[in-house]
């Protein structure tokens, strides 16, 4: 579904850094607009300097990048961001389909940084007008800037394909009990498009330090289910495939994972890939490579994001094209 480009082409433009090209090329070919052309050098000590190879004077600039590791990417987009402010452009908004640093939203224990806090002030000290994302870690990261932050969800979009697979006794499972709410909502949703009611089953995990999980239990009865797991990020993959090992010998009749942010760090695709899990269904959010996994399934979140570009760029509702 094409979204008619406006007349008044010279509004607006969209660039990417190198981490959101192909998201950022999707998103043009949805709004029917091309591609902006901006460069990135860097010199020998690993320094780097963007800028602009087209005029930006009195346009709105949507810079598409997701602030994953490493933190060049994010020192990039503010590099963009300041390049755009200083080049007179019009507003300068960051589309950020993976916020970066969301797992630091509190303290949490003595003497920790809230690196969630920092990135949101550096993209407003940067100068930053405006922010997209989808999906972030926690819903009150929004709090954290003065600036309006328009919250994309992925739903939206894996919901639909979930659907689409016709599982006969769906169930869906949080991984923690954090991600409890997270859960419900796409049961909602999915209970909307399939017209069957969908119950939901919580795991309890204990985790004593980051990125390790030691035990987990099902709260709740997966026999004979088919269980669809869902999760904001698969990071290291550790929890999602200890829990579909927990499910599978509970009775399950199948699980599936699906994340909004694949960011997949070391060997989370082998780790997959040997796991029983029957798929890992995420979006394009961060910049994976299909071939990496054969149990990798991706949705793109171009139209989500061209759709709320164009209500931003109309004056009109954003929530109404992005409903939870």
């Amino acid at each position: 579904m094409a979204i008619s480009y406006m007349e008044e082409s010279k509004q607006f433009k969209v660039f990417a850094g190198s981490k959101g090209q192909a998201l950022a090329q999707r998103i043009c070919d949805e709004l029917g607009c091309p591609l902006g052309s901006v460069r990135v050098d860097r010199f020998s000590d690993g320094e780097f300097c963007a800028y602009f190879e087209e005029s930006v004077r009195g346009q709105s600039v949507y810079l598409v990048q997701p602030t994953c590791p490493t933190s060049d990417n994010l020192m990039e987009l503010l590099l963009m961001i300041d390049a755009a402010k200083r080049a007179s452009a019009y507003k300068v908004v960051a589309v950020i389909p993976y916020f970066g640093w969301a797992r630091q939203d509190r303290k949490d224990k003595p003497r920790v940084s809230i690196g969630a806090k920092l990135v949101a002030n550096m993209l407003q000290t940067a100068g930053a007008d405006r922010v997209i994302t989808v999906d972030l870690h926690a819903d009150q990261i929004q709090g954290f800037f003065d600036i309006p932050v328009d919250h994309i969800y992925g739903s939206n979009v894996l919901a639909p394909y979930i659907a689409s697979l016709n599982l006969k006794k769906l169930i869906v499972a949080s991984p923690d009990v954090g991600g409890s709410k997270r859960a419900s909502n796409f049961a909602k949703k999915l209970h909307v498009l399939t017209n069957h009611e969908v119950p939901m089953v919580i795991c309890y995990k204990n985790r004593p330090d980051f990125n390790k999980v030691s035990e987990i239990r099902v709260l709740g009865d997966v026999y004979g289910k088919d269980v669809v797991i869902f999760d904001d990020i698969a990071d290291t993959a550790g929890t999602l495939c200890k829990a579909a090992e927990v499910m599978m010998a509970g009775g399950a009749k199948s699980v599936r994972a699906v994340v909004t942010h694949g960011v997949l760090s070391g060997n989370a695709c082998q780790r997959i890939e040997e796991s029983a899990l029957e798929q890992l269904i995420c979006t394009d959010s961060l910049p994976i490579d299909p071939a990496c996994c054969s149990k990798l399934h991706l949705e793109t979140l171009a139209l989500s994001i061209a759709r709320t570009i164009s209500a931003i760029q109309n004056h009109t509702s954003v929530s109404e094209t992005n409903e939870r």
